[in-house]
């Protein structure tokens, strides 16, 4: 179990938000923190402290009048970490590389695979040929409805009819070298981990996993750790002193 550090840009800026407000109307977000600071700024820090495998994600859709400054951060931030840092947020077979070349390690994609409410299998395939399914992450980000967990899609605004479980894992798992999967119900509000979500993940084998939402203190995390057997890495925004909360990154750093 490791610590994947993360950069999320929104607007033009890095910031952490509640990952359940987010919407693409008005470039509108709940924003617990909005930095001062560059991308680049936090690649360096990551690099300098030897975490490897974070994530850079641009949280603007393509059509937004920040995507540009947003694009910018983001290749700031890469070519800073080269090959230190994954990058997500409109990934598609078309541009996956365009982002290796900047310097990103992974592509991370979600919507360019779930479309219309399904798997587009044909696009994983795409993608697969595009860049290599070493080189690909796939966002299993998820919320809850009638009792079962839903990918979500387009900056989990939209629930798709694919369930996530381990069936689903396995059967992605061969497009894929990792899984990112971000418990969006408790993204960015400290409240605790979704252990019903970390115990299907801790479960679904020898893939790269890494879970994101609600570790908000050292507890949180032991009790992630308990529940998934230390099989699965996490990420932390909002909770670290860092991007102002109170947890200090100096100790969360030390996962490696």
């Amino acid at each position: 179990m490791r610590f994947r550090p993360c950069i999320d840009i929104h607007n033009g800026k890095v910031k952490q938000i509640v990952g359940g407000s987010l919407k693409d109307e008005e470039n509108h977000a709940e924003t617990n923190f909005t930095s001062e600071r560059r991308a680049g700024y936090f690649a360096e820090m990551y690099q300098r402290d030897g975490l490897s495998g974070g994530h850079v994600i641009l949280l603007n859709p393509p059509a937004s009048e920040y995507y540009g400054e947003t694009l910018k951060q983001a290749e700031e931030a890469l070519a800073a970490y080269p090959g230190g840092l994954q990058a997500g947020g409109g990934i598609r077979a078309d541009n996956a590389e365009k982002f290796l070349d900047m310097g990103a390690s992974h592509v991370i994609v979600t919507s360019y695979v779930f479309q219309e409410g399904r798997i587009r299998w044909e696009n994983l395939e795409k993608l697969k040929r595009a860049v290599g399914k070493e080189r690909i992450v796939v966002d299993l980000s998820c919320r809850k409805k009638d009792g079962d967990y839903y990918i979500v899609t387009d900056r989990w605004q939209k629930f798709t009819e694919v369930k996530l479980n381990r069936e689903l894992l396995c059967e992605i798992g061969g497009y894929c070298d990792e899984f990112l999967v971000h418990g969006v119900d408790v993204e960015g509000k400290a409240g605790g981990v979704d252990e019903r979500l970390a115990r299907i993940l801790g479960g679904c084998g020898n893939k790269n996993v890494t879970y994101a939402g609600g570790i908000g203190n050292m507890d949180d995390l032991r009790r992630f750790q308990e529940i998934t057997g230390g099989r699965v890495d996490f990420t932390i925004g909002s909770a670290l002193d860092i991007f102002g909360g109170k947890l200090p990154y100096n100790m969360i750093k030390c996962y490696t």
